[in-house]
């Protein structure tokens, strides 16, 4: 390969263990601001927390497995990369099909959110005008570098985590512990399958620490730091922030504004207000940094989606102008371009919820991919250097794998539109694929 073609499609080494760090909880992190309490609706308290239960067990599980095959393989391809290396070419672009429609699809969700917020401050501009916004200036942020882009990150992130802790502190005077029984389980245990893509919501998008592993200084040792730190973060804030809400005066509370009203997306502001009024400035300051947690999972999603679609293009499993590098920035700029592109597309279309339950198909189906390609690695290249073994082996990757696979199948029987459309998405993708190669 001639040095000017190497150059065009390498991406720059800027990113240390903090920023890592950064990245993993802001991906991840809207999601304890809002959506999640659509789970109570389905499951109760105990339902949801069961549901949770496991899917926190799925996400340790995952990231440690997920860490291994960073550090061995660090390229921003992410499971795709380890697919292709040890299940072949179909499967590998199966994963990275699956990782795309994760990254792709959850940021418009996000993007509606941040607009429905900013629309309470500015009725006069419509949600979807906000959104498409948002989705220019984050766009144009990833572009112009990653380091700048990571940086970002991690302030917002810091805010958005201090909003968190700022809550429960908040809120703590007023907990009651007997209100984590009342009406436990609504819908009996069923309600605990309907809740799991809630769970999922507490954590989806972790995994994109993964694809900025070849933008990072040292991955082998620095991916591990970020990766670890990162989860064990946010499984500490799922735990608190569930318990604080639920414990104001039951689930209840932080679904629905009043009786009879539509679920709200908006658990926090409705603990508080039950707690504090919606006059007290601890409401207004929660409320206003809940804002900072929906724009770091937003850039965030952006940053690893352009890095997972980038990779497919520099492979040749999509147009190869997709694996190009901007020749100033270092940044893979089509990739991010081609993904605002359909994410603005999927916004317009107004179906929020069904644009993240196919992230979520997105997303179990990359976990499970890449834990058969961790068992088959482990076994293929026995040589290759792995600065980082997953613990317990292999019962971490196995029990991620069937955790996911149940996930899964739950998920498609409560949502079976959403499941034919991420489906048919891949069978379309693979068709062209087959064609193509």
């Amino acid at each position: 390969m001639a040095p000017s073609t190497q150059n065009d499609t390498q991406l720059d080494k800027t990113l240390g263990p903090f920023l890592l760090w950064g990245l993993g909880v802001g991906y991840v992190i809207s999601g304890m601001y809002f959506g999640w309490n659509l789970g109570l609706e389905k499951g109760g308290t105990l339902g949801l927390a069961v549901a949770t239960f496991f899917i926190i067990i799925l996400y340790v599980t995952f990231t440690f497995s997920y860490t291994e095959l960073a550090c061995a393989i660090p390229k921003a391809g992410g499971a795709f990369d380890y697919a292709v290396r040890a299940l072949g070419r179909q499967w590998g672009f199966l994963g990275g099909m699956a990782q795309n429609i994760e990254f792709i699809f959850a940021p418009p969700a996000i993007a509606f959110a941040i607009g429905a917020y900013l629309n309470i401050f500015m009725p006069d501009i419509p949600v979807p005008a906000i959104a498409v916004f948002a989705y220019l200036v984050f766009t144009a942020l990833n572009i112009y570098g990653v380091r700048a882009a990571a940086s970002f990150e991690l302030v917002i992130t810091i805010i958005a985590v201090l909003g968190l802790l700022l809550f429960t502190w908040a809120t703590f005077p007023a907990f009651d512990a007997q209100y984590l029984g009342q009406n436990a389980l609504p819908n009996g245990w069923a309600g605990a399958f309907a809740a799991l893509p809630f769970a999922i919501w507490f954590f989806l998008g972790i995994e994109g620490v993964a694809n900025v592993a070849e933008e990072t200084i040292h991955p082998q040792k620095n991916v591990l730091i970020g990766f670890g730190s990162a989860i064990l973060t946010l499984v500490a804030l799922c735990i608190m922030t569930f318990i604080a809400s639920v414990g104001i005066a039951g689930w209840e509370t932080v679904v629905y504004p009043e009786a009879g009203a539509p679920p709200s997306d908006s658990p926090l502001p409705l603990a508080l207000a039950h707690a504090l009024g919606k006059g007290h400035f601890l409401y207004k300051a929660v409320t206003f940094i809940g804002l900072f947690g929906l724009v770091a999972s937003f850039h965030g999603i952006i940053l690893a989606a352009g890095r997972a679609t980038f990779e497919f293009g520099r492979v040749g499993f999509a147009p190869a102008g997709l694996g190009k590098v901007h020749p100033r920035f270092k940044t893979p700029a089509n990739a991010l371009l081609v993904n605002m592109g359909i994410g603005i597309a999927a916004l317009l279309t107004g179906k929020t919820a069904e644009i993240i339950t196919i992230a979520c198909f997105g997303a179990l189906t990359l976990y499970m991919i890449s834990m058969v390609a961790l068992i088959r690695l482990r076994k293929q290249e026995p040589e290759l250097e792995r600065p980082f073994r997953v613990p317990l082996y292999p019962w971490f990757p196995t029990a991620a794998f069937v955790i996911s696979a149940v996930a899964f199948v739950a998920i498609a029987v409560y949502n079976p539109w959403p499941a034919v459309v991420y489906v048919a998405l891949l069978a379309v993708a693979y068709a062209w694929f087959r064609n193509a190669d």
